[in-house]
């Protein structure tokens, strides 16, 4: 499996030693703002294992996302099969950073590395990216890694509890169009 990096960072399988700091931002009420509830030790250690079972299944899934200079762990991102009761089928991006990494552009310079390999390596023909209608700040990431929107495949995503996390956006980009 291929280990990604970028001028900065670096995307590579997980690790025991990702587990603490991962638990503590699925911990984070504003790392969990736009994604439902906070998820418990066990839980965090549950999604690890499913990233790695995933990336030997398929070859591609959740990297781990640290910094290069300091060797921190500051998140993830990566590629995912959209869930299977969702509107539209395909390959999802995605990306999630603790707290202290935001406002640095690590999740764009993260998500152009993970659009390379979707589209170079595993030659995917679109990839999309889903959030809540809320979350302006992974849309903002969406607009500067080239995906669009059209407001006609925004939809309530019924996997959530009624409310302000229900209303979503699709983003889409091929690549053809990829900047």
């Amino acid at each position: 499996m291929a280990e990604l990096r970028t001028n900065r960072l670096t995307l590579r399988r997980w690790r025991d030693s990702d587990l603490e700091p991962w638990a503590a931002m699925n911990a984070d009420p504003e790392v969990r703002e736009h994604l439902g509830d906070l998820l418990t030790s066990e839980q965090s250690q549950a999604s690890m294992a499913r990233f790695e079972a995933e990336f030997e299944e398929r070859g591609y899934g959740w990297w781990a996302v640290e910094v290069q200079a300091t060797g921190e762990f500051i998140g993830f991102a990566g590629l995912d099969q959209v869930d299977d009761d969702m509107p539209f089928t395909g390959v999802e991006i995605g990306w999630r950073l603790a707290r202290s990494a935001w406002g640095r552009g690590y999740a764009t310079e993260a998500a152009l590395a993970v659009l390379a390999y979707g589209f170079d390596t595993l030659e995917f023909p679109e990839i999309l990216a889903v959030t809540t209608a809320t979350n302006v700040r992974s849309q903002a990431v969406m607009r500067r890694i080239g995906m669009t929107r059209d407001p006609a495949d925004d939809f309530d995503d019924l996997t959530v509890p009624e409310g302000p996390l229900r209303p979503s956006v699709l983003y889409r980009i091929t690549g053809s169009t990829r900047v």
